[in-house]
């Protein structure tokens, strides 16, 4: 018994402070100068955590041979709430799994995902140069096909969830179920499938209808297509200018980032001074490498050196926030500028073509280059201070959002109800700005005036034609956007019967993956960028042809003084014609 003994006084020990003998020691004065813990729970590790291991005892949770225990602050912690502690420290833990396996999902199946992405960006070229030739027919087979792509998806939805119907627990609801890192635990559960469908209904309904209501303005809209193929063709060359706003746009998002980085890692690590009694230098900064031969050591022997937090206390870190604010008000301006200054060179290649008298003789040997040489040498302010507008308002509703994060815990709902509208209001300005950027930028273009007047211009004109804007602008760009979901739901379809196995035959090279849905994400998201970028071109064409034409209709009344410029085809479905063959 007394060796016994002897053994658990060398291991409490082993949990006092330095060197000190505590043998002769009384209990009391071992506690209260703190040498030694008062209790030893027995704890495992967590994510680099120490946390007590838990024990039931008569049914009830305990830590050691207790129920509750005190955390050395006056406080009592109950074994049950250790638990959800345990449970949120094991977040951390689960979502460093769930990407390491996301790595390692990459790492197998990086080459598919490359040849997937190209096979996204060939059926994007090869759709693009089919609305050249056949304009017409690939929008109504475009409208059909999307339509019976989403009628595929609510199709195979309804078959999964009726194979569910007799599978052991896949009736538990999404709610019992919870978040899970494996997202396939999902996919053998009913009512995820009842929601694919439902939201699939909704959209194919919805898309319908607005077909059905838009019916009489698609062949107005079909025409500017063709007029938009047609420059296109004459201009291949602006099909590739994305290439360089996304290389202009990777140094731009570059740049931040190291800026950003540096400014995050330029902390330090601040010590204060702690101590249990009376001290006059208690919380003031201190360094640990000389503390033990300091004055404040000397004044307080019961003080201590301890880290505080990262940070610094130096004016460059006090307003180290400051700087990342206005980091990101650069990053936003660079990048808001690069993107005016990809509008700006499409829209004065674009319009070279419109308004040529003879297609194509009259325009420049390379209009690209030609309109982003004009760009740069005369309307690099009125691209800059466009850019500085957007930039504004952007970092405003950042700063909205940094607060809306830093009040959060605030329970003054009038605060929260006006941060919640100034959000609104923002976001709306943002989306204005940006419409009437796009437009200034053409107008800018056409006649090479500031921006701000013609950003009147541009706005006027449309408000004068708001009903063109509305039904067929809009209507154009709606079919656009079906091209998009187009192939985007094409690659995404082939990649989710590639990589799920359901392709007979190709169990030999489909990689084995922990989540197969990380490559088919993957290729949807950048299938949607690839056909973004060709049809953001096929979209700012639309665009810039749209004012050419109501600039045309305006300008023009089709007299052998002032003829149309417009081609045949929208002379006709407008019903608009020229008085004499010279003026065609």
């Amino acid at each position: 018994m007394q060796a016994q003994k002897t053994v658990d006084m060398a291991y409490y020990k082993s949990y006092c402070v330095g060197d000190v003998d505590v043998s002769n020691m009384a209990a009391t004065e071992i506690l209260k100068d703190g040498l030694c813990p008062s209790m030893l729970l027995p704890s495992k590790p967590v994510t680099r955590r120490c946390f007590p291991a838990f024990g039931e005892k008569n049914g009830v949770l305990v830590v050691g041979n207790n129920t509750q225990f005190s955390d050395q602050q006056g406080t009592t912690i109950n074994a049950v709430d250790l638990v959800n502690g345990a449970r949120n420290a094991t977040i951390v833990k689960e979502a460093r799994q769930l990407a390491m396996k996301i790595f390692q999902d990459y790492t197998q199946s990086w080459y598919w995902i490359l040849i997937g992405l190209v096979v996204a960006m060939i059926i994007s070229l090869v759709f693009i140069v089919l609305l050249r030739f056949l304009a017409g027919v690939m929008v109504w087979v475009m409208i059909v096909m999307v339509i019976l792509l989403i009628g595929y998806g609510i199709f195979h939805c309804y078959m999964e969830y009726a194979s569910l119907k007799d599978q052991q627990g896949a009736n538990i609801t999404l709610k019992e179920l919870g978040l899970q890192t494996d997202l396939t635990v999902y996919l053998q559960i009913r009512q995820t499938w009842l929601a694919f469908m439902i939201v699939l209904c909704i959209v194919e309904v919805v898309i319908i209808l607005l077909l059905i209501f838009l019916r009489k303005r698609i062949c107005i809209a079909i025409a500017l297509i063709k007029e938009a193929s047609r420059a296109i063709g004459y201009v291949m060359s602006s099909l590739f200018y994305p290439l360089l706003t996304f290389a202009l746009l990777a140094v731009v998002i570059a740049y931040w980032a190291v800026t950003a980085i540096f400014l995050s890692t330029s902390n330090e690590a601040v010590y204060k001074v702690f101590n249990d009694t009376a001290c006059s230098y208690s919380r003031q900064t201190c360094s640990p490498e000389n503390f033990s031969t300091s004055l404040v050591k000397a004044t307080c022997p019961s003080a201590k050196c301890l880290f505080a937090f990262y940070g610094g206390e130096s004016p460059y870190h006090k307003y180290l926030i400051v700087l990342q604010f206005y980091n990101l008000f650069l990053f936003f301006w660079c990048a808001n500028f690069v993107t005016a200054l990809g509008q700006m060179t499409l829209a004065g290649a674009f319009a070279s073509y419109y308004w040529a008298f003879k297609k194509p003789d009259d325009m420049p040997a390379f209009p690209i280059f030609a309109s982003l040489g004009r760009a740069l040498r005369y309307h690099t302010g009125s691209l800059a201070f466009g850019s500085l507008i957007l930039a504004i308002i952007q970092v405003i509703r950042v700063l909205l959002e940094y607060l809306d994060h830093k009040l959060k815990g605030a329970q003054n709902r009038c605060v929260k109800f006006l941060l919640c509208c100034l959000k609104c209001c923002f976001w709306c300005l943002e989306k204005f700005i940006k419409f009437l950027n796009r437009n200034a930028y053409i107008m800018v273009a056409l006649y090479g005036k500031n921006f701000c007047t013609s950003a009147r211009d541009a706005f006027f004109l449309l408000m004068r034609n708001v009903i063109r804007v509305a039904v067929l602008d809009k209507v154009t760009d709606f079919l656009l956007f079906l091209g998009k979901l187009l192939i985007v739901g094409a690659v995404g379809i082939l990649s989710f019967f590639f990589f799920s196995g359901k392709i007979k035959g190709t169990d030999n090279v489909v990689p084995h993956l922990n989540y197969y849905w990380v490559p088919i994400l993957t290729l949807v998201v950048g299938s949607y960028l690839i056909a973004h970028g060709f049809f953001s071109v096929y979209a700012m064409c639309v665009d810039t042809l749209f004012l050419c034409f109501l600039e045309d209709l305006e300008r023009n009344d089709g007299s052998p003084e002032r003829p149309y410029l417009m081609s045949d085809n929208l002379l006709k479905v407008l019903k608009k014609k020229n008085s004499s063959a010279e003026g065609q």
